[in-house]
């Protein structure tokens, strides 16, 4: 093997582990948005994201929440009931909250508020315990978290233009130029690095 090929091996693992470190750093921001759905926009622009990457790993984590708390809400609620919760007070504050939010806007005000006060957990469930039928939930929650998302991502990019905040608000600043120097050399010079 001659040095051309050694390096064209060198740069296809440089290029492989840039790969597998972009995919986990996505499953990651993913696995997080199944859970709270601010973590998809913030961590999306910690990693160096563009708008639209943070939009579709946010819109994904929080929609696979839903339908697997669409689908499992129900068996999962009567489960926890028995365990948890046997003697559980109906009125409490939150429970007041929510219903006063169901009475004034419906589904659809749950859908809105689900990605700024709620989990999508939380949202899905609420949503099931009133009844909802499932498409409508999945149709809800999906224009919400597309809306919210790209909010969201919108703002932060429009932030991280403001010069003195762009270091303080994400890492992928402090790498930038380091990554912008290893994709301008060549192949065959990659090797003598």
């Amino acid at each position: 093997m001659g040095r051309g090929a050694t390096s064209g091996w060198i740069y296809f693992l440089y290029r492989l582990t840039y790969m597998i470190e972009y995919i986990l750093t996505y499953l990651t921001i993913y696995f997080f948005c199944l859970f709270k759905f601010i973590a998809g926009p913030v961590l999306g622009t910690a990693a160096g994201f563009s708008i639209f990457e943070m939009v579709t790993v946010t819109v994904a984590g929080m929609m696979s929440s839903v339908v697997g708390f669409t689908y499992l809400g129900q068996r999962l609620r009567v489960r926890y009931q028995r365990i948890f919760n046997p003697q559980r007070k109906l009125f409490t504050k939150n429970n007041r909250r929510i219903v006063k939010v169901w009475r004034n806007f419906g589904a659809i005000g749950v859908a809105a508020i689900t990605p700024l006060i709620l989990t999508p957990i939380g949202g899905t469930i609420i949503m099931n315990s009133f009844g909802i039928k499932k498409k409508k939930i999945f149709i809800y929650m999906f224009a919400s978290s597309i809306l919210w998302a790209t909010f969201f991502s919108s703002c932060l990019d429009l932030l991280l233009q403001i010069p003195v905040l762009r270091p303080y608000l994400t890492q992928a600043a402090l790498h930038l130029g380091e990554f912008q120097y290893l994709e301008s050399i060549p192949a065959w010079q990659f090797a003598v690095l």
